[in-house]
């Protein structure tokens, strides 16, 4: 290793003669300060002068025999036996050119037990379609783990062990209190095999309800995602992200990095969200959601000012379905929901998580902004799968003859259309509005791009696309879509029901 070294750094005797002499003066001052003061400079005395100004809740900086200590410590020491890794093993289809055969990948990432009869949260994509899963705990052992039940949407899936051994868990936490700035600590278990076991990185809270992140076909449909500092590594996925009284705040998802490693730039999934589906995870294997049955816009600053609002937030709402919770509780277009269920609205993505977490037939208040003044409706949430599965589609009708789908509206390709917006006519359907976070948002659909073909089927006329809406309700496979682009290009899009 190279060593600087400045040009004076070496003193003549002059110079050593001025130095001792101020050593001296300076030994001086501070022996006289001791003696007329009656300092005590024992260690038990600097251990309660500093564990006087420097505790944070339960965890101070200094223990007990007068060692400066992080306020880390505690928490990792007691937690870290918490978080296991998980390896899962997948099947893969390779073609060498003279057989054809099947072979596995193993992919790995960590999870951390939070009942004591081995429950364990981690991320989807950790487990997804894997065929084997093996849990490794802090003392070494192994154990094949059943999947309870997993939840693309939130990118959550808990898993099941019988453990031999007495286990620690983490409790949760309450991630809506969380602040900006505040500590963060994430552990995760990512390649225990390479003596990578339980790491630990430290950080801050950097900001709260990130949304709209796209993680290419791995992407969930719900996203407010807390995003940290702390370092989140490959292998880290489904680690928990605390606080300092070592809760549970956040399981650790994802990272923003043009590198493909740690750039400052993590996310994490708030607990809160977590602590909302889990009980149905471990119930049925899938999450019941919450629906109100509208599609949403977040507010602009001109509709703010022009309402009389006292800052950009809430919810418009854009349009509301025939006969849906919203339409019964009298929520009408042009809306502006600033509450709900008691939770102050911010913007479009974090409205969709809060009614998702809602339970079917829940009576839940809801604070809307209407012509400047503040309603309060009382409405009885629906069941999402439910209303998916009826086919309904239809949003209270306007002067169009729109169909609404997938977070478009849609209306058949015309050649008036065309001659109205000078661009060539091709037969197909026109979107005529995306909406903000929706399926076809997060696949990349614009306003202007016109729908060829959905699946293997051509389409033509909004009647063809509602015909197969009917066919694939309540599936959950991917849907390619044909598409001529704004500009005339062709592409294809996939949407994620």
């Amino acid at each position: 290793m190279n060593r600087s070294v400045h040009p004076s750094s070496s003193p003549g005797k002059w110079g050593r003669t001025l130095f001792t002499a101020g050593f001296l003066i300076a030994l001086g001052i501070i022996f006289g300060v001791i003696v007329t003061s009656g300092l005590d400079l024992s260690p038990q005395s600097k251990a309660q002068s500093y564990s006087n100004i420097s505790e944070t809740g339960q965890y101070p900086l200094v223990n007990n025999n007068g060692e400066i200590e992080s306020p880390f410590v505690s928490v990792v020491e007691n937690v870290q036996d918490a978080v296991v890794n998980i390896s899962a093993r997948t099947r893969e289809e390779t073609v060498p050119w003279w057989y054809r055969r099947s072979g596995y990948s193993t992919s790995s990432g960590s999870g951390f037990f939070f009942r004591k009869d081995g429950y364990i949260l981690t991320n989807n994509h950790v487990i997804e379609n894997a065929e084997k899963l093996t849990v490794r705990t802090s003392t070494g052992f192994q154990y094949e783990a059943t999947l309870v039940g997993a939840d693309p949407e939130t990118d959550l899936a808990v898993l099941k062990v019988d453990p031999e051994e007495d286990i620690t868990t983490i409790s949760f936490g309450d991630s809506d209190y969380l602040k900006v700035g505040d500590w963060a600590i994430a552990i995760g278990n990512p390649f225990p095999q390479q003596g990578l076991d339980r790491t630990v990185t430290v950080g801050v809270i950097s900001a709260k309800g990130r949304s709209h992140l796209n993680f290419g076909s791995d992407t969930p449909n719900y996203q407010y995602y807390i995003q940290t500092d702390a370092s989140i590594n490959p292998g880290n996925s489904g680690g928990p992200l605390l606080n300092l009284r070592g809760e549970v705040i956040g399981v650790n998802a994802a990272i923003s990095s043009p590198t493909g490693g740690s750039v400052g730039i993590g996310f994490a999934i708030p607990i809160n969200l977590a602590r909302a589906i889990v009980p149905d995870l471990i119930s049925s294997g899938k999450v019941q959601r919450g629906w109100l049955g509208v599609y949403l816009n977040n507010v602009s600053e001109n509709e703010a000012k022009r309402q009389g609002m006292d800052a950009v937030k809430g919810v418009i709402i854009d349009s509301v379905f025939i006969g849906s919770p919203a339409e019964k509780a009298g929520i009408k277009k042009g809306d502006i929901v600033v509450s709900f269920n008691n939770h102050e609205v911010e913007n479009a993505s974090q409205f969709s998580v809060l009614v998702s977490t809602v339970k079917n037939g829940q009576s839940v208040a809801v604070e809307l902004f209407r012509n400047g003044v503040t309603h309060t409706v009382n409405t009885l949430i629906g069941d999402r799968d439910t209303f998916l599965a009826s086919g309904s589609g239809q949003v209270k009708p306007d002067d169009f003859d729109v169909y609404d789908w997938m977070g478009m509206e849609l209306l058949t390709f015309t050649p008036e259309i065309a001659e109205l917006l000078s661009i060539e006519h091709v037969p197909g359907v026109f979107v005529r509005r995306v909406f903000s976070g929706s399926q076809s948002d997060r696949a990349s659909i614009t306003r202007g791009t016109i729908i060829l073909q959905i699946g293997d089927k051509t389409v033509k006329t909004i009647n063809d696309v509602e015909k197969i809406a009917k066919q694939i309700s309540g599936s959950s496979n991917r849907i390619p879509l044909i598409v001529q682009e704004a500009d005339g290009t062709i592409a294809r899009r996939v949407l994620r029901p």
